[in-house]
C-alpha cells in the first residue's frame, strides 16, 4: 500500500514513507521484538516488502545505526556486490569477499543493515557469497534482506541456531481491518463493504489493494472494469513479465489459465526436460506461483492475477487448455479434464467425460456451475442424451435450486422406456421416484415426497446405494420437519452405516448435515459443533475439497455458534459459507445473508439487516430460484427484527397471509434447513397480536405449540415458546406465570446454551414498553442464576478469577484454550455491566453468585 519516495534531505538517504502508508504493527512489532540476526522477507511483487522495511528502520533502537541499501532487484556480479556494501558500511573501497568476511566478523558498533530487493535473479556465486557473509558477520550487525525470490544461503542452519526470522509470503497480505481503517472517509457500514469486495478481488495484495483504493481504479466506484484490469495489467509488465524470457512468459500466462498444475502436466505442456524445468524457473523467480488449497503436489497462480488474466482474451487460450484436457483424462482426473473441454470449447469431448460422473462430484468446486453452463449454453439435446446424462443433470438444478427445469429434465427420462429388461426398467424408474421425490420435497410437497422415496427404497438394487441414501436422507429431513425425532435420528443412523461401509466421506458429510439439526433441536448445538468440525477437518483432508459442503458446513456452523452466542465465530462462519456458496451456485447461500442479518439485529443495526434481506431475495430472484424457498423464512426473521422495532402491525400483515400456505389440505412443508419456521411464524404472530391489542386471546397457541414440542423433545422451540409465553402473560399481568415460564427457559437456555433464543427475547421484550405502554420490570432469579445469562461454565471461570487465578491457569485448570477464557471473561464482564475482573468478582459476590 506504501509508494516509496527518495529522500535527499535525511543523512545516508534513508527512505520515507509515503502520505498513504498505513502503519502495520501486526507486522513490524514482532521483527522489531525478534534478536534475530538475520530477518528475511521473501514475497512477490507489489506485496509491500520495501514499505514494511522502512517501517521497521524508522524504529530501530536509538544506539542502533540504521542503513538502507536499496539494490532495486539488480544482477550484480561479486564484486559489484561488495563495492555496494563496503560503501554502504563506510569501509575502505577495494576490499575484496575476504577482507569484506574479515571486517563484518570483527564489527563490534550496533548496526542494522537494511538490503531492500535483493537481486531477482538467480546468481549462485552472489548467492554463495551472501551465506558466507551471513554465516561469518558479528552479532552486532543485524541483516534486514527483502527479495522476491530465497537465496540460495544455509537458511535450515541459521533457523537452527534461532538466527533467522522469517515472514511467510502470505502474512503480508492486507487484513480487512487494515483496509477498513484506509476507508475512513466512508460511513463504516460502507467502508466494511467496501473492504470486504477489495480483499475478495485482491486476496489482501498490498499492490492490487492500492490500485483498488486509487480513485482512478476504485473498485467502489461506477468505473469500467477494463480500465482497471489495464492498470494492473500495465504494472505486471512493468514488475513481472519484463523480467521473464519469452517462454518463461508463455509458460506463466498458460498456468494462469489453469485452476491447477504440477510438474508433471508442465512436462505435457511445455515438452518433457523443459515444462518442470520451465515452472521451477518461475517459482525461483517469485512469480505469484503459491500451493494450490494447501496441496503438497498442486499448484496454483496467485488467484487474483490468474482471474484478471483469464479474463483478457488471449487467442492461444484454447489449444492449451485442449492440451490440458487430454493429461487431465490420461490421468483419469474426469472433473478437471471436463473443465478444461469446456474451456477449449470442446462440448462434444466434455459430454463424453460425464459419464465417468457420479452425484457425489456435484460437491466438488464449480462442477454445478459448469454442469448447468454447458447444460444452458449448448443443446439441450446433447446433455440428455443418456439417463445417467439425465439424472446428472436434474441433480445439477436441484442443488442450484431451479425446480421447474429440474422436472422438465427429469421427463426427459422417458424416452428411455421401456427398457430391455424388466429389471433395469425396474432400476430406471426407482432412480426417477428418488429425484422426482426430491423435487416434491424441496417444493414443499411433503406427501408425494415421501410416496415417492419409499417406494424407491423399495425397488433401488444394492449397488444404487448413492440413491438410497438420498432417499434416507430426504424422509429424515422430512421427519425434522414433523418433529419426528426419533425417527430422524434411526433414519439418519440407516443412512450414515451406509454410506461409511461404501466409504464415502462426502456422503458422510452431507448426512452429518442432518445429524446436526438433530442434535440442535434436542438442545445439543456444541455437540454438533462438535461433529461438523470433525467431519470437516476430515473432509479438508481429501485430494480434492468438496467447496460446496464445506460451505454448507460453514453455514450451519454458523447458525450452531450464532444459538450458542458467539458472535463474532458465527460472523466468520457466515461471511466463509456464503462466499463458498456464491461460488458454487448453492441455493443455500440464502441462510448465509440471514445469519448476516441475524447478527445485525442483535446488534441493533436493523438498517443492516434489512439490507442483507433484499440482497437474499435479489441474488435468489437473480438465480430464478422460486419464491416458496425463500420467502417463508425472509418474512419470518423480518417479522422478527420488526417486532423488536415495535411495528407489530407489520408482523400481523405479513404473517397472516404467509401462515395461509403452511395450514389446510394444500399446505406446504417448510424449507428442509428451516424446520422450525411454522413454530416460529405461529408464536410471532401471537406476539404481534398481543403487542398490537393485548389480551388473553394468544396465550392458548402458545400454550398448543409449547404442549407439542415439549412431547416431541424439541428443546430449541420449547425455550422459544416458553420465553414467548413469558412475554405474553407479562403483557396481560400475570406475573407468576410468566416467572414461572421464564425461570424454565432459563434454565433450558443455560443447559443447552441456547443464548440467542434469550437475546431475541430480550429485544423483544425491549419494545414493550413502547407497546403496549407497560413498564418492563426485571424478573429475579433462583440461586446462582441471578447473574442475566451467566452459563455454567462462565460461573466456573468467574470463580477461579475470584480465588486469584490468571487467565492462563484458568485455562489450565478448565482444560480450554487461553482465547476461550478472555472470551468468558470478555462476556462476563458484559452480563454483570462492569469493565474489569476485580469489578466482576465484587458484583457477583454482592449478588450472592460467589460467597
Amino acid at each position: 500500500m506504501t509508494a516509496m519516495t527518495p529522500c535527499l534531505d535525511r543523512p545516508g538517504f534513508l527512505p520515507r514513507l509515503s502520505s498513504h502508508h498505513q502503519p502495520r504493527s501486526r507486522l513490524s512489532a514482532p521483527l522489531l521484538a525478534s534478536s534475530a540476526r538475520v530477518k528475511l522477507l521473501c514475497a512477490p511483487a507489489g506485496s509491500g516488502k520495501t514499505a514494511l522495511l522502512t517501517e521497521c528502520l524508522l524504529q530501530v533502537r536509538a544506539e542502533c545505526e540504521a542503513i538502507w541499501l536499496p539494490l532495486a532487484g539488480a544482477a550484480l556480479s561479486t564484486e559489484e556486490f561488495c563495492l555496494r556494501l563496503t560503501r554502504a558500511l563506510g569501509l575502505v573501497e577495494g576490499l575484496d569477499d575476504t577482507q569484506l568476511m574479515a571486517e563484518l566478523a570483527h564489527w563490534s558498533k550496533p548496526t542494522s543493515l537494511f538490503i531492500d530487493d535483493y537481486s531477482r535473479l538467480p546468481d549462485p556465486a552472489v548467492d554463495a557469497l551472501l551465506d558466507r557473509l551471513l554465516a561469518v558477520s558479528s552479532p552486532a550487525l543485524t541483516w534486514w534482506v527483502s527479495t522476491r525470490r530465497r537465496p540460495q544461503c544455509n537458511w535450515p542452519r541459521l533457523l537452527l541456531d534461532d538466527e533467522l526470522y522469517e515472514f511467510e509470503s502470505a502474512s503480508l497480505a492486507l487484513t480487512h481491518d487494515e483496509v477498513v481503517s484506509v476507508l475512513h472517509h466512508l460511513p463504516p457500514d460502507q467502508a466494511d463493504r467496501v473492504a470486504a469486495r477489495i480483499i475478495q478481488r485482491t486476496g489482501g495484495w498490498c499492490a492490487g489493494s492500492r490500485m483498488a483504493l486509487l480513485q482512478k481504479c476504485d473498485w467502489s466506484q461506477n468505473l469500467q472494469p477494463q480500465q482497471r484490469v489495464d492498470t494492473l495489467l500495465d504494472y505486471l509488465q512493468h514488475e513481472l513479465f519484463s523480467n521473464l524470457t519469452p517462454e518463461q512468459d508463455e509458460a506463466w500466462r498458460v498456468l494462469a489459465h489453469l485452476p491447477r498444475f504440477n510438474a508433471p502436466l508442465c512436462e505435457h505442456l511445455f515438452g518433457p526436460g523443459e515444462g518442470a524445468q520451465l515452472l521451477r524457473d518461475l517459482q525461483v523467480l517469485g512469480c505469484f506461483i503459491e500451493p494450490w488449497q494447501a496441496s503438497a503436489d498442486w499448484l496454483q497462480v496467485f488467484r487474483p492475477l490468474s482471474r484478471i488474466i483469464q479474463e483478457s482474451h488471449w487467442p492461444c487460450a484454447r489449444s492449451w487448455h485442449r492440451r490440458a484436457c487430454q493429461w487431465f483424462s490420461a490421468t483419469q482426473d474426469w472433473r478437471a479434464a471436463f473443465e478444461q473441454a469446456l474451456l477449449a470449447e470442446e462440448y462434444e469431448t466434455a459430454v463424453s467425460l460425464l459419464q465417468h460422473f457420479s452425484f457425489e462430484d456435484l460437491f466438488e468446486d464449480q462442477t454445478v456451475v459448469l454442469l448447468l453452463r454447458l447444460h444452458e449454453q449448448q443443446s439441450q439435446q446433447l446433455t440428455l442424451m443418456t439417463p445417467q446424462l439425465i439424472v446428472l443433470v436434474t441433480g445439477a438444478l436441484l442443488f442450484a435450486g431451479r425446480f421447474e427445469q429440474a422436472g422438465q429434465c427429469l421427463a426427459h427420462l422417458d424416452r428411455f422406456m421401456p427398457q430391455p429388461t424388466a429389471q433395469l426398467e425396474q432400476q430406471l424408474l426407482a432412480r426417477w421416484q428418488a429425484q422426482q421425490g426430491w423435487l416434491f420435497h424441496l417444493q414443499g410437497q411433503m406427501e408425494p415426497a415421501r410416496a415417492c422415496f419409499q417406494e424407491a427404497l423399495s425397488a433401488l438394487a444394492d449397488d444404487a446405494w448413492q440413491a438410497r441414501v438420498m432417499c434416507l436422507s430426504g424422509l429424515t429431513q422430512q421427519a425434522l420437519l414433523c418433529g419426528e425425532l426419533d425417527q430422524a435420528h434411526a433414519l439418519n443412523r440407516e443412512a450414515l452405516c451406509l454410506a461409511r461401509a461404501h466409504g464415502s466421506l462426502l456422503f458422510e458429510g452431507l448426512l452429518e448435515l442432518d445429524h446436526a439439526q438433530w442434535l440442535e433441536q434436542r438442545g445439543a448445538p456444541l455437540r454438533a459443533e462438535s461433529l461438523l468440525v470433525e467431519i470437516e477437518h476430515l473432509l479438508r483432508q481429501r485430494a480434492t475439497v468438496p467447496v460446496p459442503l464445506l460451505g454448507r458446513i460453514a453455514l450451519r456452523r454458523g447458525r450452531l455458534a450464532l444459538c450458542m452466542g458467539l458472535e463474532e465465530q458465527a460472523a466468520q462462519l457466515f461471511s466463509q459459507g456464503l462466499e463458498d456458496c456464491l461460488r458454487s451456485a448453492d441455493k443455500r447461500v440464502l441462510y448465509g445473508y440471514l445469519g448476516q442479518a441475524q447478527l445485525a439485529g442483535n446488534r441493533g443495526d436493523y438498517a443492516c439487516a434489512f439490507e442483507r434481506l433484499r440482497e437474499a431475495e435479489r441474488v435468489m430472484q437473480q438465480r430464478q430460484i422460486p419464491d416458496t424457498v425463500y420467502r417463508g423464512v425472509v418474512l419470518q426473521v423480518s417479522s422478527q427484527f420488526w417486532l423488536q422495532q415495535g411495528r407489530p402491525h407489520l408482523v400481523q400483515e405479513a404473517l397472516s397471509r404467509l401462515l395461509r400456505h403452511y395450514r389446510g389440505p394444500s399446505a406446504l412443508q417448510a424449507p428442509p434447513a428451516t424446520f422450525e419456521l411454522i413454530i416460529r411464524i405461529e408464536y410471532l404472530l401471537a406476539c404481534a397480536n398481543a403487542q398490537s391489542v393485548p389480551d388473553e386471546t394468544a396465550l392458548p397457541t402458545i400454550e398448543r405449540l409449547l404442549k407439542r414440542a415439549q412431547a416431541k423433545g424439541m428443546l430449541v422451540a420449547e425455550t422459544e415458546l416458553l420465553l414467548a409465553f413469558a412475554q405474553l402473560a407479562e403483557s396481560n399481568g400475570d406475573a407468576l406465570a410468566a416467572q414461572q415460564a421464564f425461570q424454565r427457559a432459563a434454565m433450558l437456555a443455560e443447559r443447552c446454551r441456547l443464548q440467542q433464543a434469550m437475546r431475541e427475547w430480550e429485544l423483544r421484550r425491549g419494545s414493550l414498553g413502547t407497546g403496549s405502554g407497560k413498564e418492563v420490570s426485571a424478573w429475579p432469579r433462583d440461586h446462582d442464576d441471578q447473574a442475566p445469562g451467566l452459563s455454567r461454565r462462565e460461573r466456573e471461570v468467574l470463580m477461579l478469577i475470584a480465588q486469584g487465578a490468571s487467565n492462563q491457569q484458568v485455562a489450565e485448570q478448565l482444560f480450554i484454550s487461553l482465547h476461550t477464557v478472555k472470551t468468558h471473561a470478555r462476556r462476563i464482564n458484559g452480563k454483570l455491566g462492569v469493565e474489569r475482573r476485580t469489578q466482576a468478582v465484587a458484583k457477583a459476590k454482592l449478588m450472592g453468585i460467589l460467597v
